[in-house]
């Protein structure tokens, strides 16, 4: 699966200006993990109301679940003697993996099959095949378990727009229990053990899903590649129940409506089942398992933005943005979240 996604409206091809790029992490502009915006967004209506994310409790109610993914994230990030970094993307059932080369804070398009990248202690990452055109391969790295290795040679991967490296716990979530995502799944950041403690305490059910995200591709708007996903046999029973009872299935982050959708058939009936998905979830589809998002703000053009269009439609979504915008919230990882809500 390759080649660019068009975002149907042409409204949200929007600007967004460096100033609104979370460049540290909301705990060290003076608050906690929690010390975030909400933005929420209503179903049906438009209407928007805006929050801080410990607020969260206030919005929900007893009976809502809401599914998180339990995806740790990975040192993933290798610098090589050439200079070029490699990011480890996605493990393959054969143990190969497919990587991205970087250089500097621009992806590298260069490299030909055959090719060996010199890794630190003396590991080799040989190219086997493109996996994408112009970005990623599936490549190898010889005599080495790539997780532990990572684990001592690794850091987290980090994009221009993050001032200086963070250690990997301030990219991990407070739900991440398998290790497998090559960026985090940042949807669920700025949960805090105690925040989860009173929306369990008020009634809200939280279940997790399993997805291993790979890299972004910041430059490129392409479709999301297969990424391996698990949904166990307890959290399909969670969301069908609420379903039936009418109660809310809230989504925390893009990767857990990939994986429920890719386990949801057309009459809304989710199976538990573990393997890759390939599903891009968009507005012509629709989304048969999900009742909301909560989901962090998204750059212009992203494949993401078809997802959020399928839940929420298109007017919703572009007054959610315009307001974001007007009110300086912040994107990417580090910055503020949208709760997009029947």
């Amino acid at each position: 699966m390759s080649g660019l996604v068009a975002v149907p409206d042409r409204a949200m091809d929007f600007e967004l200006p460096a100033s609104l790029e979370a460049s540290v992490p909301a705990e060290e502009r003076g608050g906690g993990r929690d010390d975030v915006r909400l933005l929420v967004s209503r179903i049906g209506t438009g209407v928007t109301s805006h929050h801080h994310f410990r607020q969260l409790p206030q919005l929900l109610t007893a009976g809502d679940v809401l599914v998180v993914n339990n995806s740790g994230t990975l040192p993933a990030a290798v610098d090589a003697a050439s200079g070029l970094a490699v990011h480890f993307s996605t493990e393959q059932d054969d143990g190969g993996w497919v990587v991205e080369l970087r250089a500097g804070d621009e992806r590298y398009a260069g490299g030909s099959v055959g090719d060996v990248v010199e890794l630190p202690a003396g590991a080799r990452l040989t190219l086997r095949a493109r996996y994408s055109p112009d970005r990623l391969w599936l490549a190898e790295v010889d005599g080495y378990d790539v997780h532990a290795y990572l684990a001592e040679h690794g850091r987290p991967i980090r994009y221009g727009y993050v001032r200086r490296p963070r250690p990997l716990a301030a990219y991990q979530t407070v739900f991440a229990t398998r290790p497998g995502s090559a960026e985090m799944p940042s949807a669920a950041r700025p949960f805090t053990h105690e925040l989860v403690t009173r929306l369990v305490s008020e009634g809200v059910l939280i279940t997790p899903v399993t997805l291993h995200t790979g890299v972004a591709s910041p430059e490129a708007d392409e479709k999301p590649y297969p990424e391996w996903f698990d949904v166990p046999e307890s959290t399909a029973r969670v969301v069908t129940q609420a379903r039936s009872a009418g109660n809310r299935v809230v989504a925390v982050g893009t990767t857990v409506v990939r994986a429920l959708e890719s386990v949801t058939d057309a009459y809304g009936r989710i199976t538990a089942r573990s393997g890759w998905t390939e599903l891009v979830v968009t507005p012509d589809r629709g989304v048969r398992a999900v009742d909301g998002l909560l989901t962090g703000l998204h750059e212009p053009r992203a494949s993401h933005l078809l997802m959020l269009q399928a839940i929420a439609g298109p007017h919703v979504l572009r007054r959610a943005y315009a307001e974001a915008l007007d009110r300086r919230y912040l994107w990417h990882e580090f910055g503020d979240v949208n709760l997009l809500l029947p």
